[in-house]
């Protein structure tokens, strides 16, 4: 069943970090080895084929087992492959992602590397001998530069946060889904932001276990923002495929 955008609501500072974390653990914790193994396959797929062409499909599925697991539905490793049934519109939401990434990125790395060539070039001409001052403050704008930089990912990251489960839940297209969780996230934004930057450490401290280590605390994240979906939006309605009603000659 598809909703129409323009009539789904949410709700505004309604996620609780440390409480979807919590709850995003006991979530999954009576099937806490079936979504590491759901988790680390899916990852592992959609970073066969490069610009997340498979990602979004993955992390749909992701997400689809979660929100079951919210409804008391059962959920099996087969469902992973369920994914690409979301294959284009989650394409969608994972290009309007990653492109913008692109765009900032590439010509980051480039504005830094001349930078970087014509500093060197004025410390040959200088004979070479570094001064203090102004190797000080090459450094500082470096360091303020890549925050800037890091900044503007990690903004992207907290707008997307609903798009997968969006599309999964509430069968929107890839971009409305995208428009309507950059205005959700916006309505929850310093909140989401804190539950996504605590998750990402936890991810972070995993990845320093030769990375296999966040797999383990990958599915806790995903669970998460499973649960602010929900705080955010409520599940939605769940409807069986019933046949179309007879025609009516009144």
């Amino acid at each position: 069943m598809s909703f129409p955008f323009d009539q789904i609501q949410f709700k505004r500072n309604a996620v609780e970090p440390i409480e979807c974390i919590k709850a995003g653990f006991e979530l999954i914790k009576s099937q806490y080895w079936l979504f590491v193994g759901m988790t680390a396959v899916g990852i592992l797929i959609g970073s066969v084929v490069p610009l997340g062409i498979l990602m979004g499909p993955m992390m749909c599925v992701i997400y689809l087992a979660l929100l079951q697991t919210e409804r008391r539905q059962p959920i099996e490793f087969g469902t992973l492959f369920k994914g690409f049934d979301y294959f284009g519109d989650s394409l969608i939401a994972t290009l309007l992602h990653i492109i913008p990434v692109i765009i900032i990125i590439v010509p980051s790395y480039i504005i830094f590397f001349v930078f970087y060539f014509g500093f060197l070039v004025a410390m040959s001409q200088g004979g070479g001998q570094p001064n203090p001052a102004a190797l000080l403050g090459f450094f500082g704008i470096i360091v303020v530069f890549w925050l800037v930089v890091l900044i503007l990912v990690i903004v992207l990251s907290v707008i997307f946060t609903f798009a997968y489960p969006l599309i999964v839940d509430r069968r929107l297209s890839g971009l409305d889904a995208v428009k309507l969780s950059i205005r959700a996230a916006l309505a929850n934004f310093w909140r989401l932001l804190g539950m996504l930057l605590i998750t990402g450490l936890l991810n972070f401290a995993g990845a320093l276990f030769c990375y296999v280590g966040a797999f383990f605390v990958l599915p806790i994240g995903f669970a998460a923002i499973a649960i602010a979906y929900e705080q955010v939006f409520g599940l939605g309605e769940v409807k069986p495929n019933l046949p179309p009603p007879p025609p009516s000659f009144v």
